[in-house]
């Protein structure tokens, strides 16, 4: 990946970007020639194909993903000399369940980890539209909402705080209307602010834990860390494997969470004591 050199942002956040190009590479996503990856997420009919035609214009192709049947797509856009690619998730509701369009869209969003991920929500449907929200906000704090489809909310007399929504949520919401071009200059600023380290995401995330469930949490986050050192989401990874998370137990045992830099056997011994069985 060629870096350029910008003295905002390299003030701003000097470990910027944060992705890791080999693990995007085999997820099938090239960083050649580009600064920072961006994914896109949200529900079905939330207007994400809309976002992203807008956000990329002609700058995109289509394919699938690495060994499936899903359709891809990827584009770019670039903002202040600095080249974002942008890759289109599949469109799902939860990252929890075992649908080979959710598999794909969390694999990249835990794995490829993707210097932003936006998340387009309907405005007229944000409570539906918040669980992935909330399951991204788990995984990533580097997140964008997108509130897309404001001028449906305004014509159905709907009214949303959406500065007051970001202090709850912990991250930016940027109020849009991508058919008609509305609000996707700041999208793009925010973004960038997002890339760079200019902004820094802080997500409430789920506190209301059973002590029990508590105490098992903390001690399994401590073993992922000691395996995987600086893991960003080691949390998040712990709740899924105590939740019996099968693709998550084998991300364990393939070393797909980490930069694997210690020795395969040193790496299969920590892996033991954390207690995860391959599956």
């Amino acid at each position: 990946m060629k870096s350029k050199s910008n003295p905002a942002s390299s003030l701003a956040c000097e470990t910027c970007p944060i992705h890791h190009a080999a693990n995007l590479l085999k997820l099938g996503v090239d960083m050649e020639d580009w600064d920072f990856v961006v994914a896109l997420a949200g529900n079905p009919n939330t207007g994400k194909s809309t976002v992203f035609n807008a956000l990329t214009g002609l700058k995109q192709h289509t394919g699938n993903w690495p060994g499936k049947t899903v359709a891809r797509a990827e584009g770019g856009f670039e903002y202040n000399r600095q080249r974002y690619k942008l890759v289109d998730l599949p469109g799902t509701y939860s990252l929890l369940s075992t649908a080979l369009d959710e598999e794909i869209a969390r694999d990249f969003i835990l794995f490829g980890r993707p210097d932003v991920t936006v998340v387009i929500v309907d405005a007229t449907r944000l409570e539906r539209n918040l669980n992935l929200v909330l399951q991204i906000l788990e995984i990533t704090n580097r997140v964008v909402i997108c509130l897309n489809l404001m001028d449906e909310a305004r014509r159905h007399g709907l009214q949303i705080d959406h500065r007051r929504l970001a202090r709850d949520l912990g991250v930016p919401v940027v109020p849009t209307a991508a058919r008609y071009g509305e609000g996707l200059d700041p999208l793009v600023q925010t973004i960038a602010d997002m890339a760079t380290g200019r902004t820094v995401g802080k997500p409430h995330r789920i506190q209301h834990l059973s002590p029990n469930l508590k105490q098992a949490v903390l001690k399994l986050t401590k073993q992922i860390e000691t395996v995987f050192p600086g893991v960003p989401n080691a949390r998040w990874v712990a709740l899924r494997l105590l939740d019996g998370d099968k693709r998550i137990a084998q991300a364990i045992i393939q070393g797909e969470l980490g930069d694997l830099n210690d020795g395969v056997q040193e790496r299969s011994a920590k892996i033991r004591d954390i207690g995860v069985e391959a599956v």
